[in-house]
């Protein structure tokens, strides 16, 4: 993917793994239109590009993302209408969106975070499915500063990902607090000196996998994760049957059965699963 030198969202894609850095380093990865509108274009378009295996998400300079940049909506005050009005055909609006996207792709998808990490931040990195920071990063559900609450999705994924009362507590006060606490929480998978290269080990593990059964674990994870019984197991019988006897899955049928003293075979571009 091509970008110009004012992009807001940078993308690469190299060896199945796309690199998406949020790039508006000098304030902080801030949210404004134009980063809303090029995160999401940027995860539609990896959705659609059966070569990608992995996302690694991150933030350019020193911080990852501080959230919505209050400064430029105080610029341009129809920025709020625009990213908070859902339209009646759409599921979501687009302040939910940026961070949702994410979530939806078929693919992982890691964060890795450093620096400041608040408010709109906190609910991107919370709809990925790792997230990897520094242990001095600081995160803060900030929206309470102004009087708001979280709504870029956090509902969904803080009540997944934590308890209600610390979801509650963090949320009512606004503070923050350091990525080893928030380790504690279960709000970051792992704590790294160096995210970025603990996120590539990650997803070069991942992408040496069948494409399609990675698809399919997040798929089949999303649609069970706290289902009934019966539910879960009628998902675990449908997804295992899309996979039975496709390419990739006789692939990865062959590169087991091969022994590790030989070369295994390369997996086919991820088919559609969603």
């Amino acid at each position: 993917m091509s970008q110009s030198n004012d992009a807001r969202v940078l993308c690469e894609v190299r060896n199945h793994i796309a690199y998406v850095t949020m790039n508006r380093a000098d304030k902080l990865n801030g949210l404004d239109m134009a980063m809303f509108t090029e995160m999401i274009a940027t995860a539609k378009k990896l959705r659609k590009d059966r070569r990608v295996r992995a996302v690694i998400l991150s933030g350019a300079g020193a911080s990852f993302c501080a959230g919505l940049d209050f400064k430029a909506v105080a610029k341009n005050p129809s920025m709020i209408p625009k990213i908070f009005l859902k339209l009646p055909w759409t599921k979501q609006n687009i302040a939910q969106e940026i961070a949702h996207c994410w979530r939806d792709l078929p693919v992982p998808v890691i964060c890795a975070i450093h620096g400041n990490c608040f408010g709109g931040g906190v609910q991107i990195a919370l709809a990925c499915d790792y997230r990897i920071a520094t242990p001095d990063a600081n995160l803060s559900i900030m929206e309470m500063k102004w009087g708001l609450i979280p709504d870029m999705s956090g509902m969904v994924t803080l009540s997944r990902l934590t308890r209600i009362d610390i979801a509650q507590e963090l949320t009512m006060t606004g503070r923050q607090f350091p990525a080893t606490e928030a380790y504690e929480y279960g709000l970051i998978s792992k704590l790294a000196d160096d995210p970025l290269a603990e996120a590539q080990k990650l997803a070069d593990v991942i992408a040496s996998k069948s494409p399609d059964a990675v698809a399919a674990t997040k798929y089949l994870f999303k649609k069970t994760w706290k289902a009934d019984t019966w539910k879960a197991l009628r998902w675990e019988r449908w997804v295992q049957a899309r996979l039975l006897g496709r390419k990739n899955q006789k692939i990865a049928m062959a590169n087991g059965l091969a022994g590790k003293d030989k070369e295994p075979k390369p997996f086919a571009d991820r088919s559609s699963f969603r």
